[in-house]
């Protein structure tokens, strides 16, 4: 696994998430399995086997989330307001907040550092047009209003 960049509040997601896994959940599971087990034969018992693969599915989580963490480069959130420019026209105004790889959510605003449009848009100073090449080819023309870190 490559290094992995995240910011404070991602890291921080990422270790209370780890530690619900290890003090909760595993002692859930083992709980479930115990009780499955009490209902006799394990060849042919499907909560028995839907809680071991519940276990190895938690504890692959728990692998690469202690993984992610002890590769982790911190990196800060930095917001960017910006707009589209279309045939010179500027488009109406998105905030963007630029974060690790592991930590997008387009939906919620939070562009990676590695997409495309990340980043031009950390190359990018206040004022200035970025000329973000698409996946598909094409080019789209993003102006930065505001930065803050």
């Amino acid at each position: 696994m490559a290094e992995v960049q995240l910011t404070e509040a991602g890291r921080r997601e990422l270790e209370a998430r780890l530690e619900y896994l290890k003090s909760v959940r595993r002692a859930e599971i083992a709980e479930e399995i115990k009780i499955a087990r009490g209902f006799g034969d394990l060849s042919e018992n499907a909560e028995y086997d839907a809680a071991r693969k519940a276990q190895a599915e938690m504890e692959g989580e728990i692998a690469e989330i202690e993984a992610k963490l002890r590769l982790a480069k911190i990196i800060h959130e930095i917001t960017i307001t910006c707009c589209e420019v279309v045939n010179g026209v500027d488009q109406a105004e998105k905030t963007y907040t630029i974060v690790g790889t592991t930590e997008a959510d387009f939906a919620a605003g939070r562009i990676s550092d590695e997409s495309p449009v990340g980043a031009a848009l950390l190359k990018t100073a206040e004022g200035e047009v970025a000329e973000v090449l698409l996946p598909n080819g094409r080019v789209k023309y993003i102006k930065v209003i505001s930065i803050k870190k």
